[in-house]
Protein backbone atom coordinates (compact mmCIF):
# COMPACT_ATOMS: atom_id res chain seq x y z
CA UNK A 1 0.00 0.00 0.00
CA UNK A 2 1.42 3.36 -1.07
CA UNK A 3 0.26 6.96 -1.27
CA UNK A 4 0.00 8.59 -4.72
CA UNK A 5 -0.48 12.32 -5.38
CA UNK A 6 -3.00 12.92 -8.18
CA UNK A 7 -4.73 15.80 -9.95
CA UNK A 8 -8.39 14.93 -10.68
CA UNK A 9 -9.59 16.72 -13.78
CA UNK A 10 -13.26 17.47 -14.38
CA UNK A 11 -13.91 18.52 -18.02
CA UNK A 12 -17.40 19.86 -17.19
CA UNK A 13 -16.15 22.41 -14.70
CA UNK A 14 -12.53 22.75 -15.86
CA UNK A 15 -11.56 22.39 -12.20
CA UNK A 16 -8.52 20.40 -11.18
CA UNK A 17 -8.49 18.93 -7.65
CA UNK A 18 -5.22 17.89 -6.00
CA UNK A 19 -5.48 14.98 -3.58
CA UNK A 20 -3.70 11.90 -2.25
CA UNK A 21 -5.00 8.35 -2.73
CA UNK A 22 -3.97 5.07 -1.07
CA UNK A 23 -3.19 2.47 -3.72
CA UNK A 24 -1.99 -1.12 -3.82
CA UNK A 25 -0.98 -2.55 -7.23
CA UNK A 26 -3.93 -0.73 -8.79
CA UNK A 27 -4.55 -0.29 -12.50
CA UNK A 28 -5.91 3.18 -11.86
CA UNK A 29 -2.39 4.52 -12.46
CA UNK A 30 -0.66 3.87 -15.79
CA UNK A 31 2.48 1.80 -16.10
CA UNK A 32 5.83 3.53 -16.44
CA UNK A 33 5.64 3.21 -20.22
CA UNK A 34 2.14 4.72 -20.37
CA UNK A 35 2.51 7.35 -17.64
CA UNK A 36 1.88 10.91 -18.88
CA UNK A 37 4.04 13.82 -17.80
CA UNK A 38 3.57 14.67 -14.13
CA UNK A 39 1.64 17.79 -13.25
CA UNK A 40 3.39 20.53 -11.30
CA UNK A 41 4.37 19.44 -7.82
CA UNK A 42 4.83 15.79 -8.76
CA UNK A 43 1.13 15.02 -9.25
CA UNK A 44 -0.27 12.59 -11.86
CA UNK A 45 -3.33 13.72 -13.83
CA UNK A 46 -6.26 11.26 -14.11
CA UNK A 47 -9.93 11.63 -14.97
CA UNK A 48 -12.51 12.14 -12.22
CA UNK A 49 -14.59 9.26 -13.61
CA UNK A 50 -11.68 6.83 -13.39
CA UNK A 51 -10.85 7.83 -9.82
CA UNK A 52 -14.47 7.57 -8.63
CA UNK A 53 -14.80 4.15 -10.26
CA UNK A 54 -11.65 2.99 -8.46
CA UNK A 55 -12.87 4.33 -5.11
CA UNK A 56 -16.25 2.67 -5.61
CA UNK A 57 -14.61 -0.70 -6.24
CA UNK A 58 -12.48 -0.27 -3.13
CA UNK A 59 -15.58 0.65 -1.07
CA UNK A 60 -17.47 -2.46 -2.26
CA UNK A 61 -14.49 -4.66 -1.39
CA UNK A 62 -14.22 -3.04 2.03
CA UNK A 63 -17.93 -3.52 2.75
CA UNK A 64 -17.81 -7.16 1.61
CA UNK A 65 -14.88 -7.78 3.93
CA UNK A 66 -16.79 -6.12 6.75
CA UNK A 67 -19.89 -8.27 6.13
CA UNK A 68 -17.64 -11.35 6.20
CA UNK A 69 -16.39 -10.11 9.56
CA UNK A 70 -20.00 -9.71 10.77
CA UNK A 71 -20.71 -13.27 9.68
CA UNK A 72 -17.60 -14.62 11.40
CA UNK A 73 -18.45 -12.89 14.69
CA UNK A 74 -22.00 -14.25 14.57
CA UNK A 75 -21.70 -17.99 13.87
CA UNK A 76 -24.77 -20.16 13.63
CA UNK A 77 -25.27 -22.00 16.91
CA UNK A 78 -24.23 -25.64 16.59
CA UNK A 79 -25.59 -28.05 19.14
CA UNK A 80 -23.07 -30.39 20.66
CA UNK A 81 -22.90 -33.90 19.21
CA UNK A 82 -20.96 -36.99 20.25
CA UNK A 83 -18.63 -36.67 17.26
CA UNK A 84 -15.73 -34.21 17.52
CA UNK A 85 -14.00 -32.76 14.45
CA UNK A 86 -10.23 -32.35 14.24
CA UNK A 87 -10.59 -28.58 14.76
CA UNK A 88 -12.80 -29.11 17.82
CA UNK A 89 -10.40 -31.70 19.22
CA UNK A 90 -7.44 -29.36 18.82
CA UNK A 91 -9.41 -26.48 20.39
CA UNK A 92 -10.48 -28.62 23.37
CA UNK A 93 -6.83 -29.47 24.02
CA UNK A 94 -6.01 -25.74 24.17
CA UNK A 95 -9.16 -24.70 26.05
CA UNK A 96 -10.45 -27.76 27.94
CA UNK A 97 -13.90 -27.90 29.48
CA UNK A 98 -14.14 -26.07 32.81
CA UNK A 99 -16.42 -28.88 34.02
CA UNK A 100 -13.89 -31.58 33.12
CA UNK A 101 -11.10 -29.56 34.76
CA UNK A 102 -13.10 -28.50 37.81
CA UNK A 103 -10.86 -30.22 40.37
CA UNK A 104 -7.71 -28.64 38.89
CA UNK A 105 -9.40 -25.23 38.91
CA UNK A 106 -10.35 -25.63 42.57
CA UNK A 107 -6.83 -26.72 43.47
CA UNK A 108 -5.45 -23.54 41.88
CA UNK A 109 -7.89 -21.37 43.85
CA UNK A 110 -7.29 -22.88 47.30
CA UNK A 111 -6.20 -20.33 49.89
CA UNK A 112 -7.27 -17.45 47.64
CA UNK A 113 -10.29 -15.19 47.47
CA UNK A 114 -12.37 -16.01 44.41
CA UNK A 115 -13.94 -12.97 42.72
CA UNK A 116 -16.52 -13.87 40.07
CA UNK A 117 -17.30 -11.83 36.95
CA UNK A 118 -20.20 -12.92 34.73
CA UNK A 119 -21.46 -11.70 31.37
CA UNK A 120 -25.24 -11.82 31.02
CA UNK A 121 -26.52 -12.59 27.50
CA UNK A 122 -25.39 -16.02 26.33
CA UNK A 123 -23.84 -16.73 29.74
CA UNK A 124 -26.56 -16.45 32.38
CA UNK A 125 -29.38 -16.36 29.86
CA UNK A 126 -29.77 -17.98 26.45
CA UNK A 127 -29.33 -15.93 23.28
CA UNK A 128 -32.81 -15.09 21.98
CA UNK A 129 -34.20 -13.30 18.93
CA UNK A 130 -35.74 -10.50 21.01
CA UNK A 131 -33.13 -8.94 23.33
CA UNK A 132 -35.94 -7.65 25.57
CA UNK A 133 -36.88 -11.25 26.39
CA UNK A 134 -33.45 -12.54 27.42
CA UNK A 135 -34.71 -13.81 30.77
CA UNK A 136 -32.59 -15.93 33.10
CA UNK A 137 -34.20 -18.96 34.69
CA UNK A 138 -35.28 -19.02 38.33
CA UNK A 139 -32.77 -21.79 38.89
CA UNK A 140 -29.93 -19.70 37.47
CA UNK A 141 -30.97 -16.73 39.63
CA UNK A 142 -30.96 -18.91 42.76
CA UNK A 143 -27.51 -20.23 41.82
CA UNK A 144 -26.07 -16.72 41.34
CA UNK A 145 -27.62 -15.61 44.66
CA UNK A 146 -25.85 -18.47 46.46
CA UNK A 147 -22.63 -17.66 44.61
CA UNK A 148 -22.73 -14.04 45.82
CA UNK A 149 -22.82 -15.31 49.41
CA UNK A 150 -19.57 -17.21 48.78
CA UNK A 151 -17.57 -14.56 46.94
CA UNK A 152 -17.81 -11.04 45.48
CA UNK A 153 -19.84 -11.35 42.27
CA UNK A 154 -20.25 -8.88 39.41
CA UNK A 155 -22.35 -8.86 36.26
CA UNK A 156 -20.39 -7.25 33.41
CA UNK A 157 -22.54 -6.63 30.33
CA UNK A 158 -22.85 -4.51 27.23
CA UNK A 159 -26.43 -3.85 28.25
CA UNK A 160 -27.67 -0.80 30.13
CA UNK A 161 -26.99 -1.39 33.83
CA UNK A 162 -30.60 -0.80 34.85
CA UNK A 163 -31.84 -3.25 32.23
CA UNK A 164 -29.43 -5.96 33.40
CA UNK A 165 -30.50 -5.37 36.98
CA UNK A 166 -34.15 -5.78 35.97
CA UNK A 167 -33.27 -9.13 34.41
CA UNK A 168 -31.18 -10.41 37.35
CA UNK A 169 -32.96 -8.72 40.29
CA UNK A 170 -30.26 -9.46 42.87
CA UNK A 171 -29.33 -6.43 44.98
CA UNK A 172 -26.24 -8.06 46.48
CA UNK A 173 -24.25 -8.03 43.22
CA UNK A 174 -21.96 -5.50 41.54
CA UNK A 175 -23.28 -4.39 38.16
CA UNK A 176 -21.11 -3.06 35.33
CA UNK A 177 -23.31 -2.09 32.38
CA UNK A 178 -22.49 -0.49 29.02
CA UNK A 179 -19.33 -2.62 28.66
CA UNK A 180 -18.14 -1.51 32.08
CA UNK A 181 -18.80 2.21 31.61
CA UNK A 182 -21.56 2.25 34.23
CA UNK A 183 -20.59 0.53 37.49
CA UNK A 184 -22.62 0.36 40.68
CA UNK A 185 -21.98 -1.52 43.91
CA UNK A 186 -24.42 -3.71 45.87
CA UNK A 187 -27.53 -1.96 47.14
CA UNK A 188 -27.83 -4.32 50.11
CA UNK A 189 -27.26 -7.81 51.39
CA UNK A 190 -23.59 -8.23 50.47
CA UNK A 191 -20.89 -8.78 53.08
CA UNK A 192 -18.43 -7.55 50.43
CA UNK A 193 -20.03 -4.10 50.20
CA UNK A 194 -18.09 -1.12 51.57
CA UNK A 195 -20.83 0.35 53.72
CA UNK A 196 -19.21 3.79 53.95
CA UNK A 197 -19.19 4.24 50.17
CA UNK A 198 -21.91 4.21 47.54
CA UNK A 199 -20.03 2.96 44.48
CA UNK A 200 -21.11 4.59 41.24
CA UNK A 201 -18.50 4.95 38.49
CA UNK A 202 -19.32 6.35 35.04
CA UNK A 203 -16.18 7.29 33.06
CA UNK A 204 -18.09 8.20 29.88
CA UNK A 205 -20.73 10.60 31.25
CA UNK A 206 -19.75 13.39 28.86
CA UNK A 207 -20.84 11.23 25.90
CA UNK A 208 -24.48 10.86 27.00
CA UNK A 209 -25.92 13.69 24.82
CA UNK A 210 -24.03 12.36 21.79
CA UNK A 211 -25.20 8.78 22.41
CA UNK A 212 -28.82 9.92 22.66
CA UNK A 213 -28.49 11.93 19.45
CA UNK A 214 -27.03 8.99 17.51
CA UNK A 215 -29.66 6.65 18.96
CA UNK A 216 -32.50 8.76 17.57
CA UNK A 217 -30.79 8.99 14.17
CA UNK A 218 -30.16 5.24 13.99
CA UNK A 219 -33.73 4.39 14.99
CA UNK A 220 -35.01 6.57 12.15
CA UNK A 221 -32.55 5.34 9.51
CA UNK A 222 -32.85 1.62 10.28
CA UNK A 223 -36.66 1.59 10.01
CA UNK A 224 -36.33 0.44 6.39
CA UNK A 225 -34.39 -2.70 7.43
CA UNK A 226 -36.86 -5.39 8.59
CA UNK A 227 -35.75 -7.08 11.80
CA UNK A 228 -33.17 -4.46 12.82
CA UNK A 229 -33.42 -3.25 16.41
CA UNK A 230 -31.50 -0.36 17.96
CA UNK A 231 -31.02 -0.62 21.73
CA UNK A 232 -29.99 2.33 23.89
CA UNK A 233 -27.64 0.99 26.57
CA UNK A 234 -27.05 4.45 28.06
CA UNK A 235 -23.30 4.79 27.44
CA UNK A 236 -23.30 2.71 24.25
CA UNK A 237 -25.70 1.57 21.54
CA UNK A 238 -26.44 -1.86 20.10
CA UNK A 239 -27.79 -2.46 16.61
CA UNK A 240 -29.14 -6.03 16.64
CA UNK A 241 -29.28 -7.84 13.31
CA UNK A 242 -30.14 -11.35 14.54
CA UNK A 243 -33.57 -11.09 12.87
CA UNK A 244 -32.29 -9.34 9.72
CA UNK A 245 -32.04 -11.27 6.45
CA UNK A 246 -28.34 -11.90 5.81
CA UNK A 247 -28.74 -10.35 2.36
CA UNK A 248 -29.53 -7.06 4.15
CA UNK A 249 -26.49 -7.08 6.45
CA UNK A 250 -24.37 -5.05 4.03
CA UNK A 251 -27.10 -2.45 3.61
CA UNK A 252 -27.57 -2.18 7.39
CA UNK A 253 -23.84 -1.91 7.94
CA UNK A 254 -23.60 0.95 5.45
CA UNK A 255 -26.46 2.79 7.18
CA UNK A 256 -24.76 2.51 10.57
CA UNK A 257 -21.40 3.61 9.21
CA UNK A 258 -22.96 6.55 7.36
CA UNK A 259 -24.40 7.82 10.64
CA UNK A 260 -21.15 7.36 12.56
CA UNK A 261 -19.00 9.20 10.02
CA UNK A 262 -20.18 12.44 11.62
CA UNK A 263 -19.20 11.24 15.11
CA UNK A 264 -15.44 10.56 15.23
CA UNK A 265 -15.57 10.22 19.04
CA UNK A 266 -17.63 7.04 18.69
CA UNK A 267 -16.32 3.68 17.49
CA UNK A 268 -17.97 0.63 15.98
CA UNK A 269 -17.29 -2.94 17.11
CA UNK A 270 -19.04 -6.26 16.56
CA UNK A 271 -20.52 -8.94 18.78
CA UNK A 272 -22.83 -11.90 18.28
CA UNK A 273 -25.23 -10.60 15.60
CA UNK A 274 -24.93 -7.12 17.04
CA UNK A 275 -23.06 -3.94 16.11
CA UNK A 276 -21.81 -2.05 19.16
CA UNK A 277 -21.31 1.72 19.17
CA UNK A 278 -19.15 3.00 22.01
CA UNK A 279 -17.19 6.11 23.00
CA UNK A 280 -13.55 6.07 21.95
CA UNK A 281 -12.31 6.25 25.55
CA UNK A 282 -9.91 3.51 26.63
CA UNK A 283 -12.42 1.58 28.67
CA UNK A 284 -13.82 -1.91 28.24
CA UNK A 285 -14.79 -5.00 30.23
CA UNK A 286 -11.14 -5.66 31.07
CA UNK A 287 -10.79 -2.18 32.55
CA UNK A 288 -14.00 -2.71 34.52
CA UNK A 289 -12.59 -5.96 35.94
CA UNK A 290 -9.41 -4.18 37.04
CA UNK A 291 -11.40 -1.30 38.53
CA UNK A 292 -13.56 -3.63 40.63
CA UNK A 293 -10.58 -5.64 41.83
CA UNK A 294 -8.95 -2.38 42.93
CA UNK A 295 -12.15 -1.19 44.59
CA UNK A 296 -12.38 -4.47 46.52
CA UNK A 297 -8.79 -4.06 47.72
CA UNK A 298 -7.16 -6.74 45.56
CA UNK A 299 -4.91 -4.56 43.38
CA UNK A 300 -1.55 -5.98 44.44
CA UNK A 301 -2.76 -9.11 46.21
CA UNK A 302 -1.32 -12.50 45.38
CA UNK A 303 -4.14 -14.31 47.18
CA UNK A 304 -6.98 -13.27 44.85
CA UNK A 305 -8.43 -15.57 42.19
CA UNK A 306 -10.62 -13.71 39.66
CA UNK A 307 -12.79 -15.77 37.31
CA UNK A 308 -14.51 -14.25 34.28
CA UNK A 309 -17.16 -16.16 32.30
CA UNK A 310 -18.48 -14.73 29.03
CA UNK A 311 -19.49 -15.64 25.49
CA UNK A 312 -18.92 -12.49 23.46
CA UNK A 313 -16.03 -10.92 21.57
CA UNK A 314 -16.17 -8.00 24.01
CA UNK A 315 -15.34 -10.41 26.86
CA UNK A 316 -11.95 -11.05 25.30
CA UNK A 317 -10.69 -7.79 26.85
CA UNK A 318 -11.31 -9.29 30.30
CA UNK A 319 -9.82 -12.66 29.34
CA UNK A 320 -6.69 -10.88 28.14
CA UNK A 321 -6.36 -8.91 31.40
CA UNK A 322 -6.48 -12.13 33.43
CA UNK A 323 -3.81 -13.75 31.24
CA UNK A 324 -1.55 -10.73 31.60
CA UNK A 325 -2.08 -10.62 35.37
CA UNK A 326 -1.29 -14.32 35.67
CA UNK A 327 -4.14 -14.61 38.17
CA UNK A 328 -7.36 -16.56 37.85
CA UNK A 329 -8.68 -17.44 34.42
CA UNK A 330 -11.30 -16.78 31.78
CA UNK A 331 -13.98 -19.21 30.64
CA UNK A 332 -15.45 -18.80 27.15
CA UNK A 333 -19.06 -19.89 26.63
CA UNK A 334 -19.20 -21.32 23.12
CA UNK A 335 -20.41 -24.45 21.37
CA UNK A 336 -17.92 -24.02 18.52
CA UNK A 337 -14.14 -23.43 18.37
CA UNK A 338 -13.05 -19.78 18.56
CA UNK A 339 -9.77 -17.94 18.94
CA UNK A 340 -9.79 -16.77 22.54
CA UNK A 341 -7.68 -15.61 25.48
CA UNK A 342 -9.82 -17.73 27.80
CA UNK A 343 -8.26 -20.75 29.50
CA UNK A 344 -11.34 -22.99 29.53
CA UNK A 345 -14.71 -23.26 27.85
CA UNK A 346 -18.32 -24.14 28.62
CA UNK A 347 -20.76 -24.86 25.81
CA UNK A 348 -23.91 -23.03 26.93
CA UNK A 349 -25.64 -21.34 29.89
CA UNK A 350 -26.82 -24.67 31.34
CA UNK A 351 -23.17 -25.70 31.68
CA UNK A 352 -22.38 -22.31 33.25
CA UNK A 353 -25.04 -23.05 35.87
CA UNK A 354 -23.58 -26.54 36.46
CA UNK A 355 -20.12 -25.03 36.98
CA UNK A 356 -21.40 -22.35 39.39
CA UNK A 357 -23.42 -24.90 41.35
CA UNK A 358 -20.35 -27.10 41.77
CA UNK A 359 -18.35 -24.07 42.89
CA UNK A 360 -21.02 -23.11 45.46
CA UNK A 361 -21.16 -26.67 46.80
CA UNK A 362 -17.36 -26.85 47.07
CA UNK A 363 -17.34 -23.58 49.02
CA UNK A 364 -20.08 -24.85 51.32
CA UNK A 365 -18.23 -28.08 52.09
CA UNK A 366 -14.86 -26.34 52.57
CA UNK A 367 -16.43 -23.82 54.98
CA UNK A 368 -17.96 -26.61 57.04
CA UNK A 369 -14.60 -28.38 57.26
CA UNK A 370 -12.88 -25.21 58.44
CA UNK A 371 -15.23 -24.78 61.41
Amino acid sequence: MTNQNVVVSDPKTTINLATTVHVSNSSIFPTAAQKPPAAPGGYISISRKKLLNHLEINEVARINAWVDSMRASSPTHIKSTPSITDDQGSWILRQPSALDMFEQIIDASKGKQIVMFLDYDGTLSPIVDDPDRAFMSKKMRATVRKLARCCPTAIVSGRCRDKVYNFVRLAELYYAGSHGMDIKGPAKGSKYKKESEALIFQPASEFLPMIDEVYKELVEKTKSTPGAKVENNKFCLSVHFRCVDEKKWSELGQVVRSVLKDYPKLRLTQGRKVLEIRPTIKWDKGKALEFLLEYLGFTNCTDVFPVYIGDDQTDEDAFKVLRERGQGFGILVSGIPKDTNASYYLQEPTQVMDFLQRLVEWKRVSMQRSR
